[in-house]
Order: structure tokens, then C-alpha cells, then sequence
């Protein structure tokens, strides 16, 4: 569990670095480390809520956080979210819609115009817009038992619908508030056999977390360059997805 956490400390820099929870890179490490399939995504969802949560504060202190264009997209994320957490999958569904999600996810990533040197332009997005895209992506980020800031930043970049430090700050917010409602959704699932993630084991995985969220959020807010950390962050999930797609 030792060396987990020391990959966990790893994958939440990285990840938080972007305005990310790098929940879908502890579902494959959890995957692999042989802990029941079911138990995974409630694990990583509650490291996402520690790492995000410096992320949101520290994008937020940094006056990247926009609120007013976040709430349309949180607003129907969170029932979305809540009711993707509940949904019962077998575990070969469950990878095969992650893995693939993550995929798509990572290619939009490496795709992202943000890294040709073109002109900057932030078209505007109306609220019925936002509305749908945020009851599509919290649905999935419930079934996937991720917060969904993954796959809503691809979406954000490549449209342009913010700069890329509004897209990190909108990402951790969503990720946050999504996280909470699937991890509800994934609880009321689960019942009885919850009681079973109060083993210190796993207690250990969120302070891991914590330190490197901690980290990576003031270096992604204050200090990196986004563009590049996301390319590589990209290449992370097509990894995560490969091996995924590979164990269903």
C-alpha cells in the first residue's frame, strides 16, 4: 500500500496541476493493486474531493474561477452525477465505458488547438448548451466513478469556450461538486459493504493524495505552463485507458 501511495502523491501532482481529481488514473492503479471492483470507484472519488478541493481554492485565489459560467454546467451535472454513481454495472461494463470514455478524452487532449500557435478566441455558449453538456458529463462521470473534469476540459479547449486557466478552475469546481454527488450515488449503491472503506488502508490514500493535490494546484495555478502539462496528462489517460480496455 506503501508504493501506492507513493503513486497516488505522483498522479495527483500531475493531475491537479490542470485542475484535474486523477480519478480515472487511481481507478487503474486500485484495479490492478486486486481491490474488489466495486470499492474502487467510491476510493477514488473521495481522493478526487481531497485533491480538487485545493484546486478549486487555489485557482479561485489565483481569479481564475468564473462562476457564472461554471453554474449552468454544475447545475445539471450533480442529478446527473448522483444517478450515474447508483446505476449497477458487472465490472467488464464498467472498465470497457471508462476505458473508452478515457480514450476519447486523452485523443481531445492531444488534439487540443491550444498547442498550435493561433489566435486566442473565447466564443460565447448559451445556457441551454451548457445545461446538456453538463447533464451528459456528469452522468458519465457518475457511471465512471470519476469527477468528469476530464472529459469536460477536452470539450472546453477544443470549442473554446474559455481560457485555459478557466478551464482548469471550471474543472475543479466540477469535479468537486460531482465527486460529492457520485460518491453519494456510489454509498447508497453499495449499503452495508461501505463500512469496508474505513480500513486504514485506504484512509492512507487521501493524505497520499493531499500532498501532492497541494502541490500541484499552486504549480498549475501560479507557475506552470498548462499547455504542456496537459499533453502529458493526455498521454496518461490514453495509457490508463489501454490498460483498461486490456483488463475488461
Amino acid at each position: 500500500m506503501y508504493f501506492t501511495a507513493l503513486a497516488f502523491i505522483a498522479v495527483a501532482f500531475l493531475y491537479a496541476s490542470v485542475g484535474f481529481g486523477g480519478g480515472s488514473t487511481y481507478t487503474a492503479i486500485l484495479i490492478e493493486s486486486g481491490l474488489y471492483w466495486e470499492l474502487v470507484p467510491p476510493v477514488a472519488l473521495l481522493c478526487n474531493l481531497v485533491v480538487v478541493s485545493g484546486g478549486v481554492y487555489h485557482f479561485a485565489k489565483a481569479g481564475h474561477l468564473n462562476l457564472r459560467f461554471a453554474a449552468p454546467l454544475i447545475a445539471t451535472s450533480v442529478p446527473a452525477a448522483f444517478l450515474g454513481g447508483y446505476l449497477r454495472l458487472d465490472e467488464s461494463s464498467f472498465l470497457q465505458i471508462l476505458g473508452l470514455a478515457l480514450l476519447v478524452a486523452g485523443l481531445m487532449m492531444l488534439l487540443d488547438r491550444q498547442w498550435r500557435k493561433q489566435p486566442e478566441f473565447v466564443p460565447q455558449t448559451g445556457t441551454p448548451i451548457s445545461l446538456g453538456l453538463g447533464l451528459l458529463l456528469g452522468g458519465l462521470a457518475g457511471i465512471t466513478g470519476i469527477g468528469g473534469g476530464i472529459y469536460l476540459a477536452p470539450v472546453l479547449h477544443l470549442t473554446r469556450l474559455a481560457e485555459a486557466k478557466t478551464v482548469a478552475a471550471t474543472c475543479s469546481l466540477f469535479i468537486l461538486v460531482n465527486s460529492l454527488a457520485g460518491l453519494a450515488g456510489q454509498l447508497a449503491k453499495l449499503g452495508e459493504r461501505a463500512g469496508e472503506l474505513l480500513d486504514v488502508a485506504y484512509l492512507l490514500l487521501p493524505l497520499a493524495v493531499m500532498i501532492g493535490g497541494q502541490l500541484g494546484s499552486r504549480a498549475g495555478a501560479n507557475w506552470f505552463k498548462a499547455s504542456h502539462i496537459r499533453r502529458l496528462t493526455g498521454l496518461v489517460m490514453l495509457v490508463v485507458s489501454v490498460r483498461l480496455l486490456w483488463l475488461s
